[in-house]
């Protein structure tokens, strides 16, 4: 079974997954495979090249990530390009990932799960969720980033109530790290029990296809 994690810019993504992955569930992030596809050497980097020239590059030859965010944010063209280099890479690495476990359910995390319409292909989704007040506060706080940034960042992102739209489960995350971590074991049990009704069902009708996540470099 595999199990979307999905958030809000600060909700508490990474403090679940990581969670999660003490629980025994193996975990793989959207953004690290991304990540790693755009190494110095590595094909797709390559071709991103290619496409945009070697202006996406830094001084030490790897991926301005920055700048490659900040020439797609408004250029939904150049965004369906990068996105035709890396959403197969990103999908076939994450589905040969889930298909070497032989875990009750695999964890993706995918931040731009709803902005990239990828929900319905998951066999469920959990939502972190934390109001945009505090989403603003931890930002704040982690990074020192000026809230007029954090805005804009939560802004150029899906709404609360997109996000929600698309959970069958959600974890509140207003309480601080030990209860979110409580909240994650608890919904971890209840996904042991749906794994084992759900993966009896794949085996009897094949189970639904998954087409696959990525993210924004």
């Amino acid at each position: 079974m595999i199990v979307a994690l999905t958030g809000g810019l600060a909700s508490g993504k990474s403090s679940a997954a990581r969670r999660f992955e003490e629980l025994g569930i193996p975990v793989i992030d959207a953004d690290v495979v991304t990540r790693r596809l755009v190494e110095p050497g590595a094909p797709a980097l390559a071709e991103i090249v290619e496409a945009f020239g070697t202006g996406v590059l830094d001084e030490q030859g790897h991926l301005d990530r920055a700048r490659m965010r900040e020439r797609i944010f408004d250029n939904d063209d150049d965004r369906r390009k990068l996105e035709s280099i890396l959403h197969p890479r990103v999908r076939d690495a994450m589905l040969a990932f889930a298909a070497s476990s032989d875990a009750p359910y695999v964890l993706f995390v995918i931040p731009l799960l709803v902005e990239t319409s990828q929900a319905d292909a998951m066999d469920r989704v959990i939502v972190v969720d934390a109001p945009r007040a505090l989403q603003t506060a931890r930002a704040a706080a982690r990074d020192g980033s000026r809230r007029e940034t954090i805005a804009a960042m939560i802004d150029s992102q899906a709404t609360r109530a997109d996000r929600l739209s698309v959970a069958d489960t959600v974890i509140d995350n207003t309480e601080g790290l030990a209860m979110l971590r409580e909240r994650v074991d608890t919904v971890h049990r209840e996904y042991l029990a749906l794994a084992d009704r759900w993966n009896s069902v794949k085996e009897s009708c094949n189970g639904r296809a998954w087409t696959g996540p990525t993210e924004n470099p």
